[in-house]
């Protein structure tokens, strides 16, 4: 996992599950990780989370229906 750190990934559906969980695992191996879903208040306490174990992670609510929105995450990082 050491090809990771520093990387950016983007996670959908990061808001529980697999995806938290994945959002987890690459953050402490040094990702940065731009976790989306569209339960904003899950994405918050798991990007602070994230901060308290030292790892990097910002959010923002993603509906991937949307490709806007889609477009929007991938974008903004």
């Amino acid at each position: 996992m050491s090809a990771i750190k520093g990387k950016v990934v983007v996670i959908t559906g990061a808001s529980s599950g697999i995806g938290e969980a994945t959002a987890r695992l690459l953050a402490s191996h040094g990702a940065h990780v731009v976790i989306g879903a569209r339960r904003l208040e899950r994405l918050e306490a798991l990007a602070s989370a994230i901060h308290a174990e030292g790892g990097s992670a910002v959010h923002q609510r993603l509906d991937v229906t949307e490709m806007d929105q889609v477009q929007s995450i991938i974008e903004w990082h």
